[in-house]
């Protein structure tokens, strides 16, 4: 039996008469009456009394009348299914991200962005460590990467390149700087640089100041490089959106003269990605 059989099934059932049954499907009142006989006869039994056309449930056809609404209801659901995934319209997505990411809002305005899009696509957000992601993406253990570029990345990687921000001095609330408007880079020569995980905008104060910075440590996160400096330990170069969405006690922001080195945030994903859902997530953003 094909689930052709089933439907035609139902359809005589529910109209009680061969005729009706057969206006509705859109067929012959002779290949709907031959169909319901291939499938009495493939189980054996008899499904309807029939008497001119009318057509009443036998105690078998009773019987299979559930099952078969269950049957053709899967199998309507699986077509439904196979299709939205075809679509890209449901799956699931392992995002890996920068803090910096969530700080400048681009990470919140594009995931609700894709969620309105796609309801039925489940998104995995977690952040890591920014030169852990390239190497995650390329082994397929996440899709997709939010990071501070520039960087480096395997050559079966793309990066997107998103929104761009410059750089501000983050620096302790107790720092004799703080009483300056605007810093001057020729000024920080002696500061110890605490080092978020894009380093650019510290190398090119260095180089605007005349100095090679004196490197501090790289904690990670820029929660934990912006506690380091409330905490007294040095100075660091970090993107502007730190300072709107950072208020950590004992440290304040500055800018620096001079300073336009522009960090941007970049998508890192598989330059021949084949599942549609990130390919959507990826043509949404444009």
């Amino acid at each position: 039996m094909e689930i052709r059989h089933f439907k035609y099934f139902l359809a005589v059932a529910e109209a009680s008469h061969f005729t009706r049954a057969a206006f509705r499907l859109n067929i012959a009142v002779p290949t709907l009456s031959r169909q319901i006989k291939e499938m009495e006869e493939a189980l054996g039994v008899q499904l309807f009394v029939r008497a001119q056309r009318q057509a009443t449930l036998t105690e078998a056809g009773k019987a299979l009348l559930t099952e078969a609404r269950d049957v053709v209801y899967r199998f309507d659901i699986a077509q439904e299914q196979a299709q939205r995934a075809g679509r890209g319209e449901n799956g699931h997505i392992e995002i890996g991200y920068v803090a910096s990411a969530v700080f400048n809002g681009a990470l919140q305005r594009h995931t609700t962005t894709f969620k309105k899009a796609f309801p039925g696509v489940q998104l995995s957000l977690r952040e890591y460590p920014m030169v852990e992601l390239p190497r995650l993406v390329a082994e397929g253990r996440i899709d997709l990467a939010y990071v501070r570029a520039p960087m480096v990345l395997p050559a079966e990687l793309k990066v997107g390149h998103l929104d761009e921000e410059g750089y501000v001095l983050a620096l302790p609330c107790s720092h004799p700087l703080t009483s300056r408007h605007c810093i001057d880079p020729g000024d920080l020569g002696d500061e110890l640089f605490i080092l978020p995980e894009q380093v650019s905008g510290t190398i090119t104060a260095g180089s605007l100041g005349a100095f090679v910075p004196k490197l501090g440590p790289q904690p990670g996160s820029l929660v934990a490089v912006l506690a380091l400096v409330a905490l007294g330990q040095g100075v660091s170069i970090v993107p502007k959106s730190a300072a709107v969405a950072v208020s950590l006690p004992g440290v304040t922001f500055r800018p620096v003269n001079g300073l336009e080195e522009v960090s941007w945030l970049g998508l890192v994903s598989r330059r021949h990605e084949q599942a549609q859902p990130i390919r959507n997530y990826l043509s949404l953003l444009g």
